[in-house]
């Protein structure tokens, strides 16, 4: 199976490795990584040829406001490796499991929220995601035929909204900002994402959405928060 992916612990390890170690020994991060085959409980979500599996002291650390920091070393490596952002999902970075336990709570959140809109008929914002975590959302309800998931906003802001299949889809979403991590030792959790617009509208919204949209404007009571 390994020989038919694009992604190889024998090609790309080396190219990994002679950019990560540099990279921890000047920051000074007591951490350790193994550059493995990729292997996932949920193929149908992501299905990585290769992981990037980091143990050490700083661990908490890489993990520290949604694996902020992780996903950042993440980011680079895709981009020195000149990975297309198409295939971003490929190579993934994790430690302690963050990963697997990150999809389970995004899915649970998705069906939670889905019920409640099916229950209230009001449309659910989430917080701004990354585009990975967007796309868990729309996998996780993909067989919800009730409800219709669409991406709004463009870059940090960029934010999943869920709305009923039989009405219109909102047209007064308020994006909410990306959250910023406080500069002390009680940093509050944070999201991120690429690029940035503060508004979001027709035209701002993703092309990972599931399902069309409706058409004509509905007002509704605010955006609820997660």
């Amino acid at each position: 199976m390994s020989g038919s992916r694009k992604y190889t612990v024998e090609e790309h390890g080396p190219r990994i490795r002679h950019f990560l170690e540099p990279v921890l020994a000047t920051a000074h991060l007591e951490l350790k990584f193994d550059v493995v085959h990729g292997r996932t409980l949920h193929p149908e979500i992501e299905d990585p040829h290769l992981m990037v599996l980091f143990t050490g002291q700083d661990v908490d650390l890489l993990l520290a406001n949604k694996a902020e920091l992780m996903l950042a070393l993440e980011h680079l490596t895709l981009e020195i490796l000149g990975v297309p952002s198409d295939e971003h999902a490929l190579i993934c970075f994790d430690a302690n499991d963050y990963r697997v336990m990150r999809i389970e709570e995004l899915r649970m959140t998705a069906q939670t929220a889905a019920e409640r809109v099916i229950k209230t008929g009001d449309h659910f914002q989430f917080n701004p995601m990354t585009s990975r975590e967007r796309r868990i959302i729309h996998l996780a309800l993909r067989g919800e035929t009730r409800v219709k998931s669409e991406s709004f906003g463009i870059g940090p802001v960029r934010q999943v909204v869920i709305y009923r299949a039989d009405m219109p889809a909102p047209t007064n979403i308020v994006l909410k900002p990306a959250p910023r991590p406080r500069r002390d030792d009680d940093s509050h959790d944070r999201d991120r994402d690429h690029g940035g617009d503060r508004r979001g509208d027709r035209g701002g919204r993703d092309r990972d959405r599931r399902g069309s949209g409706g058409s004509g404007p509905r007002r509704g009571p605010r955006p609820r928060n997660t």
